[in-house]
């Protein structure tokens, strides 16, 4: 028994589309969440069994589902598209857990819909298995996320350069509206509709906010707080375009995303990326950037215009200082100190040794707590100065502050490649390993040594790429 009240699908008929999962030939059981599967209120044994596994796979509907295909605009790499929308991705309907809290149940990868644009609606095993693996790190560190609840094997085969086993996943998210679900309206001038999106939203994540331009201080507060842990964990989400950007402040659409092994600010992945418009430096400004549109989205519903557009702006310009503050946060608990602006000097000077020698992110933080940070480095003596004046700034710094902050493993890019080739031969075992050792990303533990290792020469994989 799954309890829905699908608040969403009760708003007018022109924000979505009603619409049923395609289903599939074998549906096949790959990963189940346990513990997200209980903080929902589902029962694990049931999802387990093939009445569960049928829903997962979209072959069946649970009662109270009510499925919809989610209408949203967007900007993507900076050009408008006025109607994107959820072209492989079904919205079951609305959870209500047992402690009131609401979250989206959506399978992505389950069939065409009306928004599909001539895409066939399917997902493939590799872009299931990766976002099932990062997604659920990020929750593990605290990042706020969409959550991986199940991964299903289909049976059957999707096209892409050649054929790759299909898969779906189950995705979970507070919502999944997006600033691309307001431009949606606002390009059509339907002022009735953002009003009533509007209201949607503030009730559902914004419920102390007063009127739009709340809503819009709270979007950016909340952005800003999350895109400052994206950078402290060298995290670069590779399409930050409008329609992958939600409004609840959540981590969504984990595309050609990556973790970087060596550092360098301007460090790509994404294949589609082809000027570094979403390198990892460039997120915050990308996100004042779509924040920016989400404000002109909201002016038609701030009474006088003019008036209107100097209060959103001038909320937009609050996004840079709420964003210092955050990752000065963060990043300061990296080195275990609360820190002040008079310590930005000090983190930059770190990350220039950092740039300047490629030197592996992650290990280099966990270094300092275990004194072998210096072994990431052949400038040795440039490493030595900055770790004095580290030192001399905390003499102690606070071990558990860096324990929190400081992952000993990541989904390194290479490693996931690798558990995705085995897995498309049948071995699911690199898959399972992985996932384990990375949502129990500050154990220190022996057996997943390797998983920290940073890749070597050959092992390298420079390119991610969409799953589309």
């Amino acid at each position: 028994m799954i309890h829905f009240d699908n608040s969403y699908a009760r708003l007018p008929d022109g924000f979505f589309a009603r619409v049923q999962p395609t289903p599939v030939s074998a549906p096949r059981l790959l990963a189940l969440n346990a513990p997200l599967a209980e903080r929902l209120g589902l029962d694990v044994d049931w999802l387990a069994g093939s009445d569960g596994v049928a829903m997962l796979a979209g072959n069946a509907l649970p009662e109270g589902a009510e499925p919809i295909a989610q209408a949203y605009a967007g900007h993507q790499f900076g050009g408008f598209v006025p109607q994107l929308g959820d072209g492989r991705a079904v919205l079951l309907g609305e959870v209500v857990a047992p402690d009131g809290h609401r979250f989206d149940l959506q399978l992505k990868g389950s069939g065409q819909t009306p928004f599909s644009r001539r895409g066939d609606g399917r997902a493939w095993l590799g872009p299931v298995l990766r976002e099932y693996v990062v997604s659920e790190f990020m929750a593990a560190m605290d990042v706020p996320t969409t959550r991986a609840l199940a991964a299903v094997e289909t049976g059957e085969r999707v096209q892409r350069e050649q054929a790759y086993p299909g898969a779906v996943l189950t995705r979970v998210a507070s919502s999944h509206i997006r600033v691309g679900t307001f431009q949606y309206f606002a390009v059509r001038g339907n002022v009735e509709a953002l009003q009533a999106l509007t209201d949607h939203v503030i009730a559902r994540h914004y419920p102390d906010a007063d009127g739009p331009l709340g809503l819009l201080q709270g979007v950016i507060a909340r952005q800003a707080a999350t895109i400052a842990q994206w950078m402290a964990l060298g995290f670069i989400h590779g399409v930050m375009n409008t329609d992958n950007m939600a409004v609840s402040g959540e981590t969504i659409d984990y595309g050609p995303c990556a973790f970087m092994d060596g550092y360098h600010p301007q460090t790509v992945f994404s294949s589609i990326d082809q000027h570094g418009r979403y390198a990892w430096a460039e997120q915050p400004q990308i996100a004042v950037w779509n924040l920016a549109q989400l404000a002109t989205c909201l002016i038609p519903l701030m009474g006088e215009r003019e008036a209107a557009i100097e209060a959103a702006t001038k909320a937009v310009h609050t996004f840079p200082d709420l964003y210092q503050a955050e990752w000065r946060r963060r990043f300061g608990s990296k080195l275990g100190i609360e820190a002040t602006e008079a310590d930005q000097g000090l983190i930059e000077r770190l990350l220039t040794l950092m740039a300047t020698e490629r030197a592996d992110f992650t290990r280099v933080f966990t270094g300092l707590a275990d004194g072998s940070a210096r072994d990431e480095f052949t400038d040795r003596e440039a490493f030595d100065a900055w770790h004095a004046d580290w030192r001399e700034r905390a003499p102690e710094p606070d071990a558990a502050m860096m324990a929190r902050a400081n992952p000993r493993r990541i989904p390194r890019n290479h490693r996931i490649e690798q558990a995705i080739e085995a897995a498309v031969s049948g071995d699911l075992a690199p898959f399972q390993r992985l996932f384990e050792a990375v949502t129990h990303p500050r154990e220190d533990c022996e057996h997943w040594d390797d998983l920290a290792r940073a890749p070597k020469p050959d092992e390298v994989v420079p390119r991610t790429f969409c799953g589309t």
